[in-house]
């Protein structure tokens, strides 16, 4: 199977992911104190999410990645979504972007297009309690998958590029995923865990191991990091690459810290605001995929187009 970021590679020697859609949707007004997140706005402001794929498309970005982040039978369920408006609102997650992607492409000249990464967000996400930042679900292996299913069904059959699995926090969900893709064995996917320190996902167990387990998938194009605080990346970076011959990938926060009872972020002093500094650091160590999460913008992934330098 041909890695879907090879031709990216071969034209500049990385790929430039998106950044925050969450965060940004906020600085732009909207309210996502929700447990749906940025989900939320896929019924309420679905041209605010597409504004923010476009705005980031025409920053330089080679993906973007859908509000589906959130967006799951069970969530939907709570909020009085049957599962035919359920679907409905994840195939719009995808034509968002895609049409993010056409408008964006009529201004600007490139030679690869775009890709559009359907975004699969954990399984605690939808419990909206913070747990997709500790993983301790008390679940089994077979009930994420089958939490996991039939999402990634309908996300696969909106034709997206790519699924972006994120936010990991535990061995156990990616196992599931990694099992869970056998049975789309045409999809590629990349899986990207959430650490808590230099050296472990953010359950408490290694992450050399969770690499180390993905590396047996051939449809796991790439594996890494996001929704972690700068300052780890690059430790993290280095062990992904000593445990991996697939394409490493990061697109961090800006350090705050999300408190998940009040629903805000926190300041820290890990608060990075030199974020192509950062960038040029993780390319060193070996990442080929780099972007933003949480409270990152289009004006630093603008940024990332330095790298080219």
């Amino acid at each position: 199977m041909k890695n879907i970021f090879a031709p990216f590679i071969r034209e500049k020697g990385f790929v430039i992911l998106d950044g925050a859609m969450a965060t940004e949707l906020e600085s732009r007004g909207a309210d996502l104190n929700h447990s749906l997140w940025s989900a939320k706005l896929l019924n309420e402001d679905p041209e605010l999410i597409k504004k923010v794929h476009y705005d980031y498309l025409i920053a330089g970005a080679d993906v973007i990645t859908t509000a589906s982040y959130q967006a799951s039978f069970e969530g939907f369920a709570k909020h009085g979504y049957n599962a035919e408006e359920a679907v409905k609102l994840m195939r719009l997650s995808v034509q968002l972007a895609f049409e993010a992607r056409q408008d964006a492409m009529k201004i600007i000249s490139r030679k690869e297009m775009p890709l559009v990464a359907a975004s699969v967000g954990p399984y605690g996400a939808h419990l909206a309690d913070g747990s997709e930042y500790r993983g301790n679900y008390g679940v089994s292996i077979e009930e994420l998958k089958s939490f996991h299913r039939s999402r990634i069904k309908v996300l696969i059959e909106t034709g997206a590029d790519i699924l972006a699995c994120e936010t990991i926090p535990c061995l156990d969900e990616a196992i599931a995923l990694k099992e869970l893709l056998l049975e789309f064995p045409t999809v590629q996917a990349w899986i990207s865990f959430s650490c808590k320190n230099e050296t472990d996902i953010c359950s408490g167990e290694k992450f050399a191991d969770a690499v180390k387990l993905l590396n047996q998938s051939n449809q796991v194009v790439a594996v890494g990091v996001n929704c972690t605080a700068p300052q780890y990346i690059a430790a993290l970076i280095k062990i992904a690459a000593q445990n991996t011959d697939k394409l490493i990938l990061t697109y961090p926060n800006k350090g705050e810290v999300w408190n998940a009872v009040t629903k805000c972020w926190l300041p820290s002093s890990a608060h990075h605001s030199h974020f192509i500094d950062d960038a040029r650091t993780w390319y060193l160590a070996g990442a080929k995929i780099i972007g933003g999460c949480c409270r990152t913008t289009p004006e630093d992934i603008k940024q990332l187009k330095e790298l080219i330098k």
